[in-house]
């Protein structure tokens, strides 16, 4: 049996809906803190359990029987989570194994590194050597940067005209479909063990790439305007933005400068037998859904 963790959230519920294109809906089971968010998955026919990283005991149960585990990473939103969050991921890579899967996926980033800028990174890479270190088979998925991510960051600037931000980098922003669909199609058809190469959308930009392309999308011109990262920084306090969340923004940007997240790589593309979703083509279909 395969099963995802986190299937409640956009990343694992977008992997469930492809593998059910793909295998029997029987051989599908999901492990969610909320099994009453996935009766849809479960009038589908597909296998719900309770499973939370933070006890052991309820992804025994919700690991049962399992082949394959795609271990959708636990979110963190700053430095002082990371320890937590390796302990999760090592609760949840241990419990796999236990449960006998012959494989163990774990969903991970094209910037994974332990001396990264950007705390998630430092997450990524750490739950990427527990891995290695497990002895069980696995996969990392290096995900390119969640387009949803910048479709976030301009939320503002779509409202007043201005994009305000912090010299930044090239950045190779990635749909959440297109990953889905790229996981998906490595569980079923048993492909790329070990790290895989970075999946990424088909181009890199930066913040004014960003509102050059809103601009035409949205037929108003929407204006980049680069301040210093003190200033950034104390914009965002005023507005009453949380010193970890603004801690994390600029370790982004700080990443972004170095490079971290500008490869493109045309592997997503090859696994899924198409081109990815560009960036404009992922704020189109959000500005249309927003307006549906």
């Amino acid at each position: 049996m395969i099963i995802v963790t986190g299937a409640n959230g956009k990343l694992g519920r977008a992997v469930v809906e492809q593998l059910l294109k793909r295998v029997p809906a029987e051989q599908i089971g999901v492990s969610v803190r909320e099994p009453n968010q996935a009766q849809e998955l479960r009038e589908c026919g597909v296998r719900v359990r309770r499973g939370d990283f933070d006890d052991a005991g309820t992804l025994h149960h919700a690991f049962e029987g399992a082949s394959q585990v795609l271990i959708v990473s636990s979110g963190i939103m700053g430095e002082a989570e990371i320890p937590h969050g390796i302990q999760q991921h090592l609760t949840a890579i241990d419990t796999a194994k236990k449960a006998g899967a012959s494989r163990v996926l774990y969903t991970s980033h094209m910037g994974s590194s332990p001396t990264s800028h950007f705390a998630p990174m430092i997450h990524h890479a750490a739950t990427e050597k527990l891995l290695e270190d497990s002895g069980v088979a696995f996969t990392s998925l290096r995900n390119g940067y969640y387009a949803s991510m910048a479709l976030m960051m301009i939320d503002g600037a779509i409202r007043t005209g201005e994009l305000i931000a912090p010299v930044d980098g090239p950045v190779a922003w990635t749909a959440h479909s297109d990953l889905a669909e790229a996981a998906a199609a490595i569980i079923s058809e048993q492909k790329w063990y070990g790290m895989t190469p970075n999946l990424t959308g088909p181009e890199a930009i930066d913040m004014e790439g960003i509102a050059t392309i809103a601009s035409e999308v949205l037929g108003r011109n929407i204006r980049r305007t680069i301040v210093s990262d003190e200033e950034f920084r104390e914009r965002m306090l005023s507005q009453g933005v949380p010193e970890a969340s603004i801690n994390m923004r600029m370790g982004m940007f700080l990443a972004s400068r170095q490079g971290d997240f500008a490869q493109v790589d045309p592997a997503l593309a090859h696994l899924i037998g198409r081109s990815p979703k560009s960036f404009g083509e992922v704020l189109k279909e959000s500005i249309t859904h927003k307006q549906g």
